[in-house]
């Protein structure tokens, strides 16, 4: 194992809500024209008409719904 202090986990963790809020990935659902619109057609044209459990893009709004980021994400999504 090498020389961690945790902070730089802590960081990149804490930073991936923001992220997945600005993909479209947010606690109020998938973002219109955002890139989890885009991955969850996708996703559920592959299988078939809907997005597996447990699949990735299942996996990315499960962690968007629980971000507590709605506010920044919104924010996001109305800049860009």
């Amino acid at each position: 194992m090498g020389k961690e202090s945790g902070w730089g986990s802590a960081v990149t963790v804490g930073t991936v809500p923001v992220e997945l809020g600005a993909m479209g990935f947010t606690s109020v659902g998938i973002a219109a024209s955002s890139i989890a619109a885009k991955m969850t057609s996708t996703a559920a044209i592959a299988n078939g008409g809907g997005v597996a459990a447990g699949s990735l893009v299942a996996t990315l709004q499960s962690v968007g719904e629980c971000s507590g980021q709605d506010d920044q994400s919104q924010e996001m999504i109305q800049a860009g």
